[in-house]
């Protein structure tokens, strides 16, 4: 298990990371979320032990976590960090003894990953020659080399087309089946809703949300209604408790401000003619996130 406790770490007078507590089972992706400046990146290498809180501790199988876990760790950020000039195969033996790893034991896992990415033929070609897709392979590669138990994943997806995602999707899948703990962070916050169970919103260093995925959306009240039919929005507008109506190339949102605005709506939309859509959906968490950021941001 990782545990985070209490973790605060100051730079100087600034605060980046402010009393941050939670934690990661085996077999758990956590997503750790934020804008640009939150605190992600300070949280990320705190965990990893290339920090050490200012306050608080983080704890790694119940012990102090350091650079004495690094052969048990695996970390893609989000810039690549990669040595260009030398081969794919030069940069896994070099990676891979970086944390004790035997050059045969790394030769033989960097073989069967360059064939799950449908990359071998990349094994004796320079960094530098590969297109941004497969270095971002290769970066991942990089990460999964020594079979980590934790698992640090920043922005994994960027840059990548579906059918690569899919794939790195299915990787990550297979590491959290093994018990790899996994802390995972995007943009895309529909990965993260499709992947993580619990999550943190890091707004200047402080949680301003955090939980698990299924009830943060719960508390969160506003939903929204899609509705495919001839309505008239500004009928729909003058519903109490409606507070936003989209009108969409194909189909009609309705905000409302908790899901019993709901039956309001429903009984309007039951005088329309052609209906052949409505649905009442929770928030999706990128909803969320820009409600609870944004309002922080405004507030400041």
């Amino acid at each position: 298990m990782l545990e985070v406790k209490q973790a605060k770490m100051m730079y100087g007078d600034l605060v980046a990371v402010d009393h941050l507590s939670f934690n990661i089972k085996p077999g758990e992706i956590f997503g750790l979320l934020g804008t640009n400046g939150a605190g992600k990146t300070t949280t990320f290498r705190m965990i990893m032990g290339l920090l050490e809180p200012t306050e608080g501790e983080v704890l790694f199988e119940g012990q102090n976590i350091g650079y004495h876990n690094v052969n048990e760790i695996g970390y893609m950020i989000e810039e690549r960090s990669l040595l260009t000039k030398i081969t794919v195969k030069e940069l896994m033996l070099f990676f891979g003894q970086l944390k004790d790893m035997e050059p045969k034991v790394i030769l033989e896992r960097l073989d069967y990953w360059l064939n799950r990415f449908d990359i071998v033929s990349y094994k004796d070609k320079k960094i530098k020659e590969l297109s941004k897709g497969n270095q971002q392979k290769i970066q991942f590669i990089s990460a999964l080399i020594n079979n980590p138990k934790l698992l640090v994943l920043d922005e994994p997806f960027s840059g990548l087309d579906p059918i690569n995602t899919e794939l790195f999707v299915e990787v990550i899948r297979d590491f959290q089946e093994r018990g790899c703990m996994v802390v995972f962070s995007s943009h895309q916050l529909d990965h993260v809703e499709s992947f993580c169970e619990q999550i943190i919103i890091l707004e200047k260093g402080k949680a301003v949300i955090e939980g698990k995925v299924s009830d943060i959306k719960k508390d969160f009240k506003k939903h929204k209604i899609r509705i495919v039919g001839d309505v008239d929005t500004a009928l729909l507008s003058q519903i109490p408790g409606v507070y936003d109506v989209v009108n969409n190339a194909n189909e009609i949102i309705v905000r409302i401000e908790n899901e019993d605005v709901a039956a309001e709506v429903f009984a309007y939309v039951k005088t329309c003619n052609h209906i052949s859509k409505y649905d009442v959906e929770q928030a999706s968490l990128s909803e969320i996130f820009v409600e609870k950021v944004g309002r922080k941001n405004e507030e400041v």
